[in-house]
This record gives structure tokens, C-alpha cells and sequence, in this order.
């Protein structure tokens, strides 16, 4: 797979369609350029619950409180940035005292491990659910209009290229081959398309057409 440059400062650019891989092209930017590998990046781990288990009166109160903090996260991070934003925003957006989010997370990194896990989870989770192309699209509209990723793009680049560069490419790509039953290494570029739209979204129109492209990449209808 191809690696993907990460440029120091990100600009929109339009994503062209080449075919068979989606990629940006150059914008004649200078300076130091990081080269990130999906494939090699380190696993972002995050944490084993140590609550009641779901299926309990208990537990399901827990995973309900632990839903709507990160819930929170969400808009605080999206509101304030990741290097603004607090714990006591994070407790507030989420209408909960700052204790009972301590009580959930220690730190604001593992709010945003755990924020990040929910997201992955939740992609997935819709993709598994729709026939491919409608389900490259509905990843393509939800990674291209997240508010959070929006926010770091624009205001905060090298937050979000530490988030990028925090999450393992082939773990990523196996959960999306599992949701999609793509090969290997049809999900990494699926994989390496979606990192793009993070970068530079564009249009709705050139989401849609892209994403009938990596549908027919990925071999048409799965279901």
C-alpha cells in the first residue's frame, strides 16, 4: 500500500479520482513532509472496562452514562479543539459533575481513546449494515462532515496527524474488511481513501462519485 503523506500544515484540497487509488495531489506546499505508513503505526489501545458487565441492570446504567459522556467529548472536542478542551467541558457538554466523568476517565487522552473506539465502532457498525456502495458512501459523508475531525483539520492540524498516526492501519483495515468482506489489501485502500477524505473532504458530489469508484475497486455488490 501506498504510504500517505501528512503535510505540516493542511489546506483543503480536492481529492482526484485516479481510478483505482483516490489521492490528493500535490499543492506545492514546502517544508518538512511526514510520510505515515498504515500499516506500521502503533496500536492505540484503549482500556478493558472494569464495570459491571453490559448484559446487568448495573452494567447497562454504566454503559448508558459512559455513552453520554462521550457524547460530550464529541461536542466539546468539536466546540473547543483537543489541546482547549478540558475536563470540566467535557463534564459540562455531557450535564454531568466533573466527578462522575472522573469516575468513567482519568485523563482527557483516555476520553479521547475512548471517544475514538465508540467512533470506530460505530462506522463499522453502519457499514456491516448497508450493501457496499451505499455503505462507502455512508462512511465517505460521516469521515468527510465529522464535526470533530473538521474541527482539527481546520484548526489543528498536528493534533489530528498524532491521532492518525496513533491508530493501527492493519488493525483498521481488518475491521473494515470484516464490515465489508473485503480482502486485505482491497480494505487498506479503502482504508488509505477514507484517511484522505479526514485531510481534504471536498464535495458531497466528488464523496459520491468516489465512493462508486472504491465500490467498483472493491469488486461491485457484496450483498
Amino acid at each position: 500500500m501506498n504510504p500517505l503523506p501528512l503535510p505540516d500544515r493542511y489546506s483543503p484540497r480536492t481529492i482526484e479520482d485516479t481510478g483505482t487509488v483516490l489521492t490528493a495531489p500535490s499543492t506545492g506546499e514546502t517544508g518538512t513532509h511526514a510520510t505515515v505508513v498504515l500499516g506500521e503505526l502503533p496500536l492505540l489501545r484503549p482500556r478493558a472496562g472494569t464495570g459491571p458487565a453490559p448484559h446487568t441492570r448495573a452494567g447497562a446504567t454504566l454503559a448508558k452514562t459512559r455513552r453520554g459522556l462521550l457524547a460530550g467529548a464529541a461536542v466539546a472536542f468539536a466546540e473547543h479543539g483537543l489541546r482547549r478542551a478540558t475536563m470540566q467541558h467535557v463534564a459540562a457538554a455531557a450535564g454531568v459533575a466533573k466527578a462522575t466523568l472522573y469516575n468513567h476517565f482519568r485523563t482527557k487522552d483516555d476520553v479521547v481513546a475512548a471517544l475514538l473506539e465508540a467512533e470506530l465502532q460505530r462506522l463499522t457498525t453502519l457499514a456491516a449494515g448497508l450493501p457496499r456502495e451505499r455503505a462507502l458512501l455512508a462512511l465517505a459523508e460521516e469521515v468527510g462532515g465529522h464535526p470533530v475531525l473538521r474541527r482539527l483539520a481546520v484548526t489543528e492540524p498536528e493534533a489530528l496527524a498524532r491521532l492518525l498516526q496513533a491508530a493501527d492501519g492493519g488493525a483498521l483495515a481488518g475491521r473494515l474488511g470484516s464490515a465489508l468482506f473485503l480482502d486485505d489489501d482491497t480494505a487498506a485502500v479503502v482504508l488509505s481513501w477514507l484517511v484522505g477524505l479526514v485531510l481534504a473532504p471536498g464535495t458531497a458530489q466528488q464523496r459520491a462519485r468516489q465512493a462508486a469508484t472504491m465500490a467498483r475497486v472493491a469488486g461491485g455488490p457484496a450483498r
